[in-house]
């Protein structure tokens, strides 16, 4: 697909001229997501509005999606698949896709440009170097190690905005507004900590510039998109008629609460459906402890009872009411919302994990749960806690989780720990019994103190842990329903 000429007139086109509007956001991790997401946004405020708020996509490491969308002028199908049926969109906002490894003086005069006012994100919770017990950077890990050594050459996220940020006040424009997309409760203040605390250590003098200068508007967003397949591609050539090597589905719904906080402008996302606001952070937990969450619970659980997605696990009447359980445990820990009725939420949510079309696979939504686990159910434990509720949902969350890291094949074929921490995760659970590895895990510095210290979550967990590690988990289920 190099261009839109001779689509079929079922599929939804960008109905402006592309080369009319020039580059205004850079965009950091560009996957699946951001393809569904953000930058689907953007292509409505481009045809709405207009502006000059096209898209360079930047993929850090992986040279595959870049490779994807430069013959095709950055664009591609766009699918929305629900029980209403299958849609395909052509999306025209990214101007150009570039490759950090490969392509990295076109990233650099991208992120300096004087046209660049955002530079939005969405690199997965490990992606940040992030450390949970700071809230600064991680030292230990790879790419924030790597960028204190050799700042001038960062291949990670802080070091790639610090020095951007740096080199934009040298040449005497203003800074780009960042734009955290990923699922870290207040992403934006998050983002600022994490930035403020590497130029300290790489670029003291750049430190309070970004603290006072540099605007972090925090963000939720949902959209469930699952990794593209062949079927995909398959699909997407099918409905276009074009062979489209880029194209992703996902489902019909989109969701996006942003602060408005951008000092240099910002594109018309209201025209996409995006909801500004003043404080971002109930959206963010209704979205981590109740979809997050559950989606991190069913994938642990499900992907050991032998369940390969999420649809599969909605479709086997126990799991789906354990899902059910934890969707309402999660409401139940949080703060009264105006105009949001928790109970259709979850409703609504229960619906789109049974969605047919998408194969979002339960091990995907396993990986990296040592960077899920804190807001997506630690967070809720004292809130449950506080307010007399049963913490047993999370409790059954979090020793599916244990029960993953045990690599156990006693109900299961083998698999592989994908986790930005599976080394030392492997040596807290190798050969462990329940009681030694919940004590190696409790102990863990991202394990937030307070819920490391409630000694009663941790016993039932240890209890359900047990259960997981000495039965086969569809019994496990069976018994947890009864």
């Amino acid at each position: 697909m190099t261009s839109t000429e001779g689509m079929p007139d079922t599929v939804r086109l960008p109905d402006y001229q592309r080369d009319d509007h020039g580059v205004g956001i850079v965009h950091i991790g560009l996957g699946a997501f951001h393809k569904a997401h953000q930058a689907v946004y953007t292509d409505s405020a481009l045809s709405q509005t207009g502006g000059d708020w096209r898209i360079i996509g930047v993929s850090l490491r992986s040279a595959a999606p870049s490779e994807e969308l430069q013959p095709q002028n950055g664009l591609y199908t766009l699918i929305e698949r629900d029980a209403s049926g299958s849609r395909a969109r052509v999306i025209g906002a990214i101007a150009a896709a570039y490759c950090l490894k490969t392509d990295r003086e076109a990233v650099e005069a991208a992120l300096l440009a004087a046209e660049t006012r955002i530079v939005s994100i969405t690199v997965t919770e490990k992606g940040y170097g992030l450390s949970r017990a700071t809230g600064g950077v991680d030292p230990t890990h790879p790419a924030i190690a790597q960028d204190l050594k050799r700042p001038s050459e960062a291949q990670g996220v802080a070091g790639l905005l610090v020095w951007a940020i740096g080199q934009r006040r040298a040449l005497g424009r203003a800074p780009f507004t960042v734009l955290c997309c990923d699922n870290l409760p207040e992403n934006g203040r998050v983002l600022r900590g994490l930035l403020v605390d590497f130029a300290r250590r790489a670029a003291p003098d750049l430190a309070d510039h970004i603290a006072r200068d540099v605007a972090f508007p925090s963000t939720m967003v949902d959209r469930i998109t699952p990794a593209a397949t062949q079927d995909t591609l398959d699909l997407a050539e099918h409905m276009t008629g074009y062979r489209d090597k880029a194209a992703i589905e996902t489902e019909g719904f989109h969701q996006w609460v942003i602060e408005d906080h951008f000092p240099t402008g910002r594109p018309k996302w209201e025209a996409g459906g995006a909801v500004f606001a003043s404080d971002v952070r109930p959206y963010e937990n209704m979205k981590l402890r109740m979809l997050n969450g559950a989606h991190s619970m069913l994938a642990y659980v499900g992907f050991a009872a032998g369940h390969q997605y999420v649809r599969d696990v909605m479709a086997d009447p126990d799991l789906s009411q354990l899902v059910a359980r934890h969707l309402s445990a999660a409401a139940a820990t949080l703060a009264p919302l105006p105009g949001v009725d928790f109970g259709a939420y979850a409703n609504q949510l229960a619906e789109r994990f049974c969605n047919p079309h998408l194969a979002h696979a339960t091990f995907q939504i396993a990986m990296d749960g040592s960077e899920k686990m804190p807001q997506r159910i630690f967070s809720a434990v004292p809130d449950a806690g506080a307010n007399a509720g049963d913490i047993r949902a999370f409790a059954f969350a979090t020793a599916a989780w244990l029960r993953h890291l045990s690599l156990s094949t006693h109900d299961c074929a083998p698999y592989e720990l994908r986790d930005p921490r599976a080394a030392d995760l492997r040596a807290m659970a190798q050969g462990q019994h329940a009681p030694d590895l919940v004590q190696a895990v409790r102990a863990a510095s991202f394990v937030p103190r307070d819920v490391a210290q409630d000694a009663a979550f941790w016993d039932l967990v240890a209890t359900l842990l047990q259960e997981m590690l000495t039965r086969p988990m569809a019994e496990v289920i069976s018994r947890e329903v009864a």
